[in-house]
């Protein structure tokens, strides 16, 4: 691997950090968290329009950019740094993969230049709260997380007109605003429930929308109702192509996963380094006992320790970057690292900044709340961590041997 930028993405880099500062500053954000659909509509066209942001990792052949996921997670991690909200999570880094993976050609050519236009906005509505289970972030997506018979989640029933869907959806990145709807759904009644993925107009009739209230509110979420809405199965068929279909599903939404994870772990990494760097610039200037509280030995301590850990980070959120399109899986590990980095810049931040860092006026408390809210719907970490080791096999039987003093509960 070699972590040297090239120059085009050095300028890539370079463009859209010039672009924030001017379009996304604190005043900016905050009337842009304002507004119905929680972001700036005029931002998101000038992410599409001047940088193709939408389409980055998108083949040319559907109006993309033909970029990899390395070139996502570098655009991410600037769109950290600022904390801006913008639809590319859930459009760009979810519902996209899965449409290019599982598609028809038909609806990959209809869906897929309009999403890498930034015309046209996805969320993927996944039952209650089991996203990183879905992803498989946090452990295997072969359950019931998607619900199904009297589990409760979203059923789906063919008719002679298609597919119609019914359900309730809670906790959907951009699921008050998005254009398209991608929701998880069972088929075939209790006994022979099996996971598919359906497309759903934002506005077909049956489907009522409205916006949550939530932690981060710089990460905006809806709730999504549907009663007999008309859907269109995502890769077409009858959906009675039985386990094999249902594996490929799950698969899909696995890579998937993997993919955001890292993409989100070079977002948070971007978000620890512009707080670790707001908090050197306040130390810096504000004064105690006649000298810069940057001076005493303990704060150069705590902030060290800080730079360390996002230094590691970014090390990490590169690496699985990188691994995503090489076909190994270290997102989920990656971005457990990084979350861990951006809580502890974010509550150092907090700390250092004095009275000011509490304040609702400071930005301080939504880096905070950042880390906290993806926290809440990607891992925990230490889920994150665990289910690492499960997939490289370190507390399998196979490795725990009779005379290991981890045997039977540790060494004693």
């Amino acid at each position: 691997m070699d972590a040297r930028l090239t120059a085009e993405q050095d300028e890539m880099r370079r463009t859209l950090r010039a672009l924030l500062r001017d379009r996304c500053g604190p005043y900016d954000l905050r009337a842009a968290l304002d507004t119905p659909a929680g972001h700036d509509p005029a931002l998101w066209r000038a992410l599409a329009d001047r940088l193709g942001l939408p389409g980055l990792a998108l083949p040319e052949a559907y109006g993309g950019v033909g970029c990899t996921a390395t070139e996502l997670a570098l655009a991410c991690e600037e769109t950290g740094r600022a904390l801006a909200p913008s639809p590319l999570l859930a459009t760009t880094v979810l519902v996209a993969p899965l449409v290019l993976a599982l598609g028809t050609d038909a609806q990959r050519a209809r869906l897929l230049p309009r999403l890498a236009s930034g015309e046209l906005t996805a969320a993927l509505a996944v039952p209650g709260t089991a996203l990183a289970t879905a992803l498989a972030l946090t452990g295997d997506n072969g359950g019931d997380w998607a619900g199904g018979g009297r589990a409760g989640g979203v059923q789906a029933r063919r008719t002679d007109g298609g597919w119609r869907l019914y359900g309730e959806v809670r906790q959907v990145l951009d699921g008050h605003s998005a254009g398209l709807l991608l929701v998880a759904a069972h088929t075939g009644g209790f006994a022979r429930s099996r996971t598919r993925l359906f497309l759903v107009a934002g506005d077909a009739a049956g489907t009522a929308r409205g916006r949550q209230t939530v932690l981060d509110a710089t990460r905006p979420q809806g709730w999504v109702q549907l009663r007999d809405a008309a859907a269109e199965l995502l890769g077409g068929g009858d959906g009675r192509g039985g386990d094999e279909d249902e594996r490929d599903v799950l698969g899909a939404l696995g890579a998937a996963g993997d993919a955001a994870a890292a993409v989100l772990a070079a977002e948070a990494v971007g978000a620890a380094d512009r707080a670790l760097e707001r908090t050197v610039g306040h130390v810096r200037q504000r004064e105690q006992f006649g000298r810069p509280i940057g001076s005493f030995q303990a704060v150069k301590h705590r902030l060290a320790d800080v730079y360390v850990q996002v230094q590691a980070a970014r090390s990490a959120a590169y690496y699985a970057a990188w691994a995503t399109v090489h076909g190994e899986r270290t997102g989920g590990l990656a971005l457990a690292q990084a979350l861990e980095a951006l809580r502890t810049a974010a509550g150092e931040a907090i700390q250092l900044h004095g009275g000011i860092g509490f304040t609702w006026e400071h930005e301080a408390h939504l880096y905070f709340k950042r880390a906290a809210g993806d926290e809440l719907l990607l891992g925990p970490t230490h889920r994150l961590r665990g289910r690492a080791a499960d997939d490289a096999g370190v507390f399998s039987h196979a490795e725990t041997t009779a005379g290991s003093p981890w045997r039977n509960g540790g060494p004693r």
